[in-house]
């Protein structure tokens, strides 16, 4: 297995961070022997290219079947209209009224749904044919990538979201790049990721990487390579969030049992425990998830690698 230039810094000195079994859909299936490294330069960790999933697999039904996720916008509903609420606070108390607003990889358009009524236009912006029909059918402007919205919204978008996709592209510097082309000069960019500083790494360094790194996951930042990642992109930071989507008894019961359990509730482990949790590890940083708020900076480009 070989690593070339970084795709963000375009760096070439990798250093071995894990080695072993990454997961391969859903839990219990493995691809062996893989390798995540680090970059040097700009920090972030990325998996071996010979386990990464290709990028054709997110155009049509094969993602979601690896996951055993439904292949319909209800299915896909069921799974996420719960998980918007993380969004939306890091949003609040943004207005986004009469905004033309841009999703990213947005999927069955779960988050477009929530945002519909007050933003007076909303691009959906989604590689998978699965969902497309019915996006067009709820009134959305849609487009497979950011490249083909260009033609018709470059430089109108007044807000981006991409939530949990950079972790999943080719390119993280390329894929940022070709947002901020859509951007009005005083727009915001807010994107999500898991937190490679999630604190089951630390509980659990024997366990919880072969169920954290993942055959569909390239990229893996922390705070401060997702940061330099942005820059060399040609944005600035206006706000780095934390947020924690799963309660106390989920950490517990990875200790107990070595394997996760969702949002599958323990009697003892009450709404208060959750929220002191939850609340320490946004604090601390050892969250699972890392928001990022990114304004387009003044010059004409970002860093070219």
């Amino acid at each position: 297995m070989t690593f070339h230039s970084c795709e963000i810094c375009g760096n070439n000195n990798w250093r071995e961070i894990y080695r072993g079994p990454v997961r391969d859909g859903v839990f219990g299936n493995k691809r062996q022997n893989a390798i995540v490294a680090r970059c040097a330069n700009c920090g972030v960790d990325r998996l071996a290219e010979e386990y990464a999933t290709p990028e054709s697999v997110y155009e049509t039904e094969a993602y979601r079947k690896k996951l055993q996720q439904g292949l319909d916008s209800e299915s896909y509903f069921q799974i996420h209209d719960e998980l918007q609420i993380h969004t939306l606070k890091m949003l609040w108390p943004t207005s986004l009224r009469d905004a033309v607003i841009a999703d990213i990889g947005c999927a069955g358009g779960s988050l477009l749904d929530h945002l519909q009524g007050i933003s007076a236009t909303q691009v959906a912006i989604e590689p998978s044919d699965v969902f497309r029909d019915s996006l067009a059918q709820r009134g959305y402007r849609v487009y497979p990538y950011a490249h083909d919205a260009l033609r018709d919204w470059a430089g109108q978008v007044n807000c981006a979201l991409s939530i949990q996709v950079i972790e999943h592209v080719p390119n993280p510097h390329a894929f940022l790049a070709g947002i901020r082309e859509l951007l009005a000069p005083n727009a915001r960019l807010m994107i999500s990721t898991p937190n490679r500083n999630d604190i089951l790494m630390a509980l659990l360094p024997d366990d919880f990487p072969e169920f954290f790194y993942r055959t569909v996951h390239r990229w893996y930042f922390d705070a401060n390579s997702l940061a330099e990642c942005a820059r060399r992109a040609g944005f600035d930071v206006v706000e780095t969030c934390f947020a924690h989507r799963f309660g106390m008894a989920n950490a517990i019961a990875w200790l107990r049992d070595r394997r996760p359990t969702g949002r599958a509730r323990i009697d003892a482990i009450g709404p208060l425990a959750d929220d002191l949790w939850q609340s320490y590890l946004e604090q601390s940083g050892q969250s699972d998830c890392i928001y990022m708020i990114l304004k387009p900076n003044a010059g004409e480009e970002g860093q070219q690698r």
